[in-house]
This record gives structure tokens, sequence and C-alpha cells, in this order.
């Protein structure tokens, strides 16, 4: 175990340096490739406003905030899958699974709806509402002498579904006009984020990271059980909750910008944990940069695969997901 212990750390730099690298390779692809292709030698230059005047808009008005976008929501769900489970012990939590994303796009598919006008600003504060009451009640029906982390997995998968139930009760009681735009966020897209989606989503993760890096010893010791974590002198339910309410945090401002898309709080841990190990400190920052990754490609590849037609990012994360969660189902077959 101390050999595997060594051998992730001693790759945790440059497994960081090659994911930055890898990102950076993405982000640079996603501002060149389009219906209005922008040449490799003008596409930096523009962003920092001394390329040529006709990529102005295509670059820094359309693609760049759009990937930008895309790279902090990646990061905030992988984020919030890491944390979820360490929670819970349990490999394949995720926002998805224990209706945290169903919370958030409860309250955000109202709001598109029922009150078109509400400020961009505003949506992660009402999405992250959403994502904090599924999670309370959650956790509130889970609750019996402490919240054991299997019942919170089996109780947030009927919140979620209870809340998929009412988004669809919803959406097919209202004018088919007022639930276009909602449907395209159900999916999961990246289409048409701008600026305006990306200044409110940036100070979520700027704050919300370096509080889940900060609490990355106590997730290490809620992962060896509560009896034991109890021994070492933690307050297993407040340290639980503390870290709860930041994966909620992470995944409510997330969908809010950009729809539900999906297994990336699966994925981006599993990868991670692969490459860096167990230890959460390096768990959340590979997670982060991995996360971002997946969702920055496949929104270059919903855009590139069949030009005009934009497939959403939701469909190809789906698509790359459900087969990875089969294979993690098929390899975990003989453990207990």
């Amino acid at each position: 175990m101390s050999r595997f212990t060594l051998s992730a750390s001693a790759r945790l730099w440059p497994v960081i340096v090659v994911l930055i690298a890898a990102n950076f390779i993405v982000l640079s692809m996603s501002i060149m490739i389009g219906e209005y292709p922008v040449p490799l030698s003008q596409a930096w230059k523009t962003v920092f406003g001394i390329g040529e005047p006709e990529y102005e808009f295509v670059v820094n008005q359309l693609r760049f905030p759009r990937s930008l976008v895309a790279f902090l929501v990646g990061c905030g769900l992988a984020l919030s899958g890491a944390i979820l489970q360490g929670i819970t012990r349990n490999p394949l939590a995720a926002p998805g699974v224990i209706g945290i994303n169903g919370g958030a796009a409860l309250m955000a598919v109202t709001a598109i709806i029922a009150l078109p006008s509400v400020p961009i600003a505003l949506l992660p504060f009402i999405a992250f509402s959403g994502a904090l009451g599924a999670a309370a009640l959650t956790y509130f029906l889970a609750w019996r002498r402490g919240a054991a982390p299997m019942r919170l997995l089996l109780v947030g998968v009927g919140v979620g579904a209870a809340s998929h139930a009412y988004i669809t009760f919803w959406m097919t009681t209202r004018h088919v006009q007022n639930i276009k735009q909602a449907m395209i966020w159900l999916m999961g897209s990246t289409y048409g984020r701008t600026w305006d989606h990306f200044w409110p989503l940036l100070p979520w993760l700027l704050v919300l990271f370096p509080a889940a890096l900060l609490m990355s010893r106590t997730l290490d010791i809620l992962k060896l059980g509560d009896e034991l974590s109890i021994g070492l002198g933690s307050s297993v339910e407040r340290s639980r909750g503390l870290l709860l309410l930041i994966s909620v945090s992470l995944a409510g401002a997330s969908v809010a910008m950009a729809g539900t898309i999906g297994f990336i709080g699966l994925m981006g841990p599993h990868i991670a944990r692969q490459l860096v190990g167990q230890t959460s400190r390096r768990l959340l920052s590979v997670s982060a940069l991995v996360g971002g990754l997946i969702v920055m490609s496949a929104d270059l590849l919903g855009r590139a695969l069949l030009p005009p037609i934009e497939i959403p990012t939701g469909i190809i994360t789906t698509a790359i997901g459900a087969p990875y969660l089969i294979y993690l189902l098929y390899r975990n077959r003989n453990r207990p």
C-alpha cells in the first residue's frame, strides 16, 4: 500500500501538468473549430485583443466564453461527485444519483418556464436552493441515529425520481413555446453560453474548490467509516453535513449554467483515482481537471460531428458515461 501511495504522490504534478496541457489544447481547438474557422495564428491573438477584427465576435463573444463555462461546469460536477463518493463511501455515488441534480433542475426549470425574465446571475442561487432542498430532504429521510451512507444513496434515488416526475408534469402542462428553452437546458448544453454565464459561475468555484481542499483531510477520515472516524476525534455528522453542503453548492451552480450534464460526477473522480490514488487532496484537484476536460471535449465534439447541427453536450457525455458505468459495475461485480 505504501508503495502505491508513494507512486501516486510522485505522479501528482506530472499528471496535473499533462491535464492542464490537454485542457489548453482542447480550449484552443474549441476556439478554432466551427462553421467559421479561425486560424491557429489568430486564435489566441484575438483572445488577447491583438488579432484581426473579423475574428473578434466569433472568438471573444461566442466560442471562448462558451468553452470556459464548459470547463467550469465540468470542474464543479466532478468535484461534487468526488466529495459524494467520499461521504457515502460508494464509488458509484454522483450528484445525479442522490437527487442533487434533480432538485437543482426542478427549481431551474420552474424559473425558466414560469419566470423567463429572471436574470442569469440568479440562476445559480435558484438551482442551489433546489439542490439544497433535495439534499436536506434526503438527509432528513435517511436520518436514523445518524445518516448512514447507504440510506443516503437509497433515499436520494427516490428524491431524484420524484423531482424528475415533477419536471415532466410541469413541462407537459405548459405551452409549447414556454418549454422549448427548458427542454434544451434539460438535455445539458453549453450552447449560447456567454460571459453572462461565466462570471456568475466563477465565484462559486473560486470559493468552493479551496473549501473542499481545506476539508480534504476530514474527507479522508470519513472514508474510514463512522466508528473509526469518531474514534479519531472527528465530528462525523457535522463534517458530513459541511462536505455535503459544498457538494450541493458545486452541483447546483453547475447545473444552473449548463443543465443536467450526466455522468461527469461519476467519470471524473474514477479517472482521477486511477491516476493519483485515493488521497482526497490529490483526488479533488485531478478530478476537477478531468471533469473540465471531459465537458469541454464533449462540447467540441458536439459542434464538430454533424455541422451545422449541434449535439447537446449532455447527450455526448451520456453516450460515453453509460457504457463506462456498465464497465464499472462489471469490474466490481465480485466485490462485497
